[in-house]
């Protein structure tokens, strides 16, 4: 079996959400669990922490992956959704694993899958479920002394949620996968809160007057929030509003190689996350190995995607936010990069925007499109996934939201990238995104 042979039975014997949505939605932790004792229980042999959220997982887990490594440990990180290669989902000291251990593994479970029981019956793991199991199964393999794993979606039911970790981390709460997770951002506190386990430190990165009430709750059930927040006996910190940690004043969060408004709640809490860690005496990390993780994250960990630059002329940006809470944040940064280029030019040479924008169909789009700058050029696309939007349907329905024509449609990523080039100048700005899918389209461009 070749790497390209075992990654296309992934895609024919299991539902990839990445590529059809709700049909490869699995609830529940039965089918890994079983998958997990076929295959030695994996997620019992290396300690790890628990990433969840609506956004800023993805970078959270990366900073706190980055941090980790300067402190010398030899660590795992699981990610999802992949952008270019499945196996950027899977990677120990920010080097992917393998193609050689992707078919090995998979050839094991294509030989044993019928042999892979529950409740007497052979299991029909999700494309989710199987990658989680195979990140496991390296980790162990090779030995790490921590991983940091991300959930998929949710938190409850996710696939991941069979680890005790050191320590849960949930970024934020947002509106996104509602058909799932419910439709109040109570609910989805709910399955979030699901990742916090007895006794086991929790740091929550943003507060909000909806959901800090059901992550103190959840709190309490677990045995972590002693005699109240900020106590000696506390184990819960918010993030956003943590001036001390076990006494110990918190120092600024360190500069980071990771661009974008906001990235800063994502660096706040990873780095209230690692100083919990050291805290409570789980892992050893002064505030140097941060620094240094932090700063070079990108290169640690290979994260990309996040406002990362493409090209200096025509300024070519990509960024991954999906959703309304992201995208917001991504309108914001491109507004203020606006205002500083035009700063230094004159009023005859300001800036165009140029956008490349495609969206799949589980996302809030009206709400995001009428977040987006009125005064750009649109290039309305659709990535190649069974989930995308097709660009006449993004164009009309932004036609309908913002009573504007000042786009074009085109059927391809590639397409969509080469004509804002075109017609683009130096002075003007290209940016890319809407979904995972069309920046990891665009990034084989590059």
């Amino acid at each position: 079996m070749t790497y390209q042979e075992a990654i296309q039975y992934l895609y024919s014997a299991a539902p990839a959400f990445h590529l059809v949505g709700a049909a490869a939605y699995k609830p529940g932790l039965q089918h890994v669990e079983a998958l997990m004792a076929h295959f030695g229980n994996p997620h019992t042999k290396f300690r790890s922490v628990h990433v969840a959220g609506t956004n800023g997982k993805g970078s959270t887990s990366h900073l706190i992956a980055a941090a980790l490594q300067s402190a010398g440990y030899k660590v795992g990180l699981f990610t999802s959704p992949h952008l270019v290669d499945f196996r950027e989902r899977i990677r120990i000291n920010g080097e992917m694993i393998g193609e050689e251990d992707v078919v090995r593994f998979v050839e094991r479970f294509s030989a044993e899958s019928e042999k892979i029981l529950c409740d007497g019956a052979a299991i029909k793991p999700s494309f989710f479920e199987i990658a989680t199991a195979l990140a496991f199964d390296r980790f162990a393999r090779e030995e790490v002394d921590v991983a940091v794993v991300e959930t998929g979606l949710g938190g409850r039911l996710d696939s991941t949620n069979i680890i005790t970790p050191l320590l849960s981390v949930i970024t934020n709460i947002g509106f996104d996968h509602t058909e799932f997770l419910g439709n109040t951002l109570a609910a989805i506190a709910r399955e979030k809160a699901g990742i916090i386990k007895p006794n086991v430190p929790c740091v929550i990165g943003e507060t909000d007057p909806e959901t800090a009430p059901v992550f103190l709750e959840a709190a309490r059930e677990n045995n972590i929030l002693g005699d109240g927040l900020e106590t000696t006996d506390c184990k819960i910190w918010f993030a956003d509003q943590c001036g001390y940690l076990r006494k110990c004043r918190l120092r600024d969060v360190p500069a980071c190689e990771l661009q974008g408004i906001y990235q800063d709640k994502n660096q706040q809490t990873a780095y209230v996350a690692l100083r919990a860690l050291a805290s409570v005496g789980k892992l050893s990390i002064d505030k140097s190995a941060i620094a240094e993780g932090f700063a070079h994250v990108c290169g640690l960990t290979g994260l990309r995607g996040r406002w990362e630059v493409l090209k200096e002329k025509p300024l070519t940006i990509c960024d991954t936010g999906h959703n309304s809470h992201g995208i917001k944040y991504v309108v914001q940064q491109l507004d203020k990069l606006r205002n500083e280029r035009d700063a230094v030019h004159s009023v005859s040479t300001s800036s165009r925007l140029h956008i490349v924008f495609g969206m799949v169909s589980d996302k809030d789009v009206d709400v995001v499109l009428q977040l987006l700058p009125h005064d750009a050029v649109y290039y309305f696309t659709q990535a190649q996934t069974h989930r995308a939007i097709p660009a006449e349907e993004l164009a009309a329905k932004y036609l309908q939201v913002c009573k504007l024509s000042n786009f074009q449609i085109f059927k391809s990523v590639s397409s969509a990238v080469r004509t804002a080039q075109k017609a683009a100048t130096d002075e003007d700005i290209i940016f890319i995104g809407g979904s995972n899918y069309v920046v990891g389209e665009a990034l084989t461009l590059f």
